[in-house]
């Protein structure tokens, strides 16, 4: 049997100071082929970003504690060194980051960015390297794509910044595309066609994508399955239509009802209440329990385990009846 892309088993990932363990994502597991995209949805503090940066090594290494199983691309992420995963990432796997006047470096034209990264892991000559940052600008649909290439971070709108780094995650044909919020800071229109043109990316470069965000159109947009996120664990996966048309978790039922759309015009809409847990102390049963309308004495005692009325589609709650 082939390896996926991504194999991911019981992922634990704690946060470790002085004064408290922080239990950022509690026993994740999933599997993504080539091709695949998987969006991550949930609140924030639920550790989707932790989840994502995992698979690149990127948390803080000082006070971070990984356990579990990572494998991409037939690398294993765990047990890599540092310099192990320079070569990895970019090449095998690469991000686009939530914020792009954070991730790339102000002192540098965006031309210089594209091609040093070209430069490091193909080992092209610096006119070979600008050229293809001409092509990856011209690619992500930057207009004037020459000019831009001499332009700084700052001198670039939102979009287009966002562009320019999805340009440079994509300058080393990575085999995985990891997208971490990307289109949150934009305005509706620019969201649109960026990830109109991630989808288009992905279908013509044949990467797999994961994709971290809390907007359900987005997931809808471009995922091909989705998994939702709370205290650091996986409480329902399934296709996106599936799970669109029918959660099975309760907290994926509150995130549907509270999403705004044309149809709730002069209705109240629907909230969650309460807050997600302080992951200093993982709860003892289903986390979601304290907010949950549907709360019941099976509930408390353990974290349930995933039930799949449909195959495919499959939710942590003792509610969901369990098919034949």
């Amino acid at each position: 049997m082939t390896e996926p892309l991504v194999h991911v088993r019981d992922l634990q990932v704690r946060f470790v100071s002085r004064d408290a363990t922080v239990h950022a994502v509690n026993g994740v597991s999933f599997d993504l082929a080539e091709r695949e995209s998987l969006c991550i949805l949930g609140e924030s503090g639920s550790g989707k970003s932790v989840t994502l940066r995992a698979l690149m090594a990127l948390n803080p290494p000082r006070r971070t504690k990984l356990s579990g199983t990572v494998r991409v691309g037939g690398h294993d992420i765990i047990t890599a060194s540092e310099r192990k995963m320079a070569d990895i990432r970019g090449s095998t796997v690469s991000m686009i980051f939530q914020e792009p006047m954070t991730a790339l470096d102000p002192v540098f034209t965006i031309g210089r960015q594209i091609a040093e990264t070209v430069m490091r892991h193909e080992g092209l000559s610096r006119s070979a390297a600008d050229a293809r940052a001409l092509e990856l600008l011209e690619l992500v649909q930057i207009p004037s794509a020459k000019r831009r290439l001499a332009a700084y971070p700052h001198e670039l709108s939102g979009g287009l910044r966002q562009r320019a780094m999805i340009a440079i995650a994509l300058s080393c044909r990575p085999k995985l595309l990891l997208a971490d919020e990307p289109t949150t800071a934009l305005d509706a229109t620019v969201q649109i066609q960026i990830l109109l043109l991630l989808r288009r990316l992905q279908e013509e470069m044949g990467m797999g994508v994961i994709f971290v965000t809390h907007d359900l159109g987005v997931a809808g947009e471009i995922a091909d399955r989705v998994a939702v996120m709370y205290a650091g664990k996986f409480i329902e996966e399934g296709p996106v239509r599936d799970l669109m048309r029918r959660p099975l978790h309760p907290y994926a039922q509150g995130l549907l009802g509270a999403t705004v759309h044309s149809g709730l015009r002069g209705e109240r809409l629907t909230t969650i209440p309460g807050a997600p847990p302080n992951l200093e102390r993982v709860p003892q049963g289903c986390a979601f329990a304290p907010r949950c309308a549907y709360v019941e004495e099976a509930c408390l005692p353990k974290v349930p385990d995933f039930r799949s009325p449909t195959p495919g589609h499959a939710a942590r709650c003792v509610r969901v009846p369990q098919a034949a």
